[in-house]
């Protein structure tokens, strides 16, 4: 059992506690209240459970990166650590991200020591269909032992990404038409197969299409890589008629098609906004598109992208929403609760609530703040990184 005590405790649930206590066994919360509740005495004369006294230092649900390739685009290894994109053909659905994410990436180190707990992690943009998500936790050594949800989310992508792609193959699509008709002739071809399975479900499975069946049946949206309002508006566009849920990734534009997005209801993963404009479609990519898009009642997240800006930067990136508009509150929402509903997993991480996993971020300050130091990261009720300075633990 792990016990954190004196910390000010922010659940993002409707109440927060100034000076409170988190407990966490078998790897759940089991409660969380002010620290009148507490029995530290009988915290003391226990052996058996771990206490962390954060000092009234900030307690908060471990971060959350919403959309990455961390692990599938590795630090420092090239080609050779490169699965990003099977962009030999624009349409690979049956691609699993867990197949290719390398938990020895550096990167997992640096997401945990920067509070980062979980992450939806996946194939990249250059195929109109790139395969399958997973939602991962940043701790471990098996990807097994670390999926929260798999597959989380069917990667599609729109736009300069694809045409670039394949406008040097001499081979479809090299136009946003043909990208978009590639899209839909492939979720006609699995709505086919879906009615075929369901009216004979001895009908022998198709691993081409048994892929699709999560996302035709609403259990995992649609991954859209979007920049562009125009890009975003034929996403929108091809969800609606076959009736999908969805994600907008980088949505970079979604500031200028905001009551279009209003009406439509998808919500928005915004970034990286730290990266540079080195593409056309990124033209009008800035920070400000966060807070647009929140104050506006879109449900928003934000991202780094990793590894086009580094995972560790996600909460100051955040912190530079803030800046541009985003409200503080926001600001924490979109690296917590936000992304996980985003991510269809806020019933396990994104606040501090009984019944939840015990994933924890303790910091010295405002994570959104350059300064701010991680004293100490739980992932699953253990903690994963500790910072030997904060002599936070009895």
């Amino acid at each position: 059992m792990l016990v954190v005590i004196h910390g000010y405790i922010k659940t993002m649930e409707e109440q927060d506690y100034p000076d409170g206590y988190l407990r966490i066994d078998h790897g759940k919360i089991v409660a969380v209240g002010d620290m009148a509740e507490c029995d530290v005495q009988a915290l003391r004369e226990n052996q058996e459970v771990q206490v962390i006294d954060a000092g009234g230092n900030l307690v908060m649900p471990g971060i959350i990166e919403a959309h990455c390739h961390m692990g599938i685009t590795e630090e420092k290894k090239g080609m050779e650590g490169d699965d990003c994109n099977e962009n030999v053909n624009s349409v690979t659905p049956h691609l699993r991200a867990i197949d290719a994410i390398n938990p020895m990436d550096d990167a997992f180190h640096d997401a945990i020591k920067a509070g980062i707990t979980s992450a939806m992690i996946g194939p990249g943009s250059s195929n109109v269909v790139g395969g399958q998500f997973a939602f991962l936790k940043t701790h471990g050594r098996c990807i097994d032992q670390m999926i929260v949800k798999a597959p989380a989310a069917m990667k599609v992508a729109f736009g300069e990404n694809p045409k670039v792609n394949y406008s040097g193959q001499n081979v479809s699509p090299v136009t946003r038409m043909a990208i978009a008709a590639q899209l839909r002739e492939e979720l006609t071809k699995a709505r086919e197969y879906q009615r075929r399975i369901g009216e004979n479900p001895e009908t022998v499975p198709d691993f081409r299409y048994e892929c699709w069946l999560p996302v035709l049946n609403g259990e995992i949206p649609l991954k859209a890589h979007v920049h562009r309002a125009d890009d975003i508006l034929t996403a929108v566009r091809i969800a609606k008629e076959f009736g999908l849920r969805m994600t907008l990734d980088h949505c970079s534009e979604g500031h200028l098609v905001i009551e279009e997005l209003q009406e439509a209801g998808f919500p928005a993963i915004v970034g990286p906004d730290m990266a540079s404009r080195n593409k056309i479609e990124v033209g009008n990519m800035a920070f400000k598109t966060a807070g647009e898009l929140s104050k506006n009642g879109i449900l928003t997240a934000v991202t780094t992208d990793h590894p086009v800006s580094k995972i560790q930067f996600l909460p100051i990136c955040a912190g530079l929403a803030v800046k541009e508009g985003m409200s503080m509150e926001d600001g924490f929402r979109a690296i917590t609760i936000n992304a996980a509903k985003i991510c269809g997993v806020e019933d396990k991480v994104g606040s501090l609530a009984v019944g939840k996993d015990g994933d924890v971020a303790i910091f010295n300050g405002n994570p959104m703040e350059v300064f701010t130091r991680t004293l100490c990261t739980v992932i699953n009720g253990k903690i994963a990184y500790y910072d030997e300075e904060s002599d936070l633990l009895w």
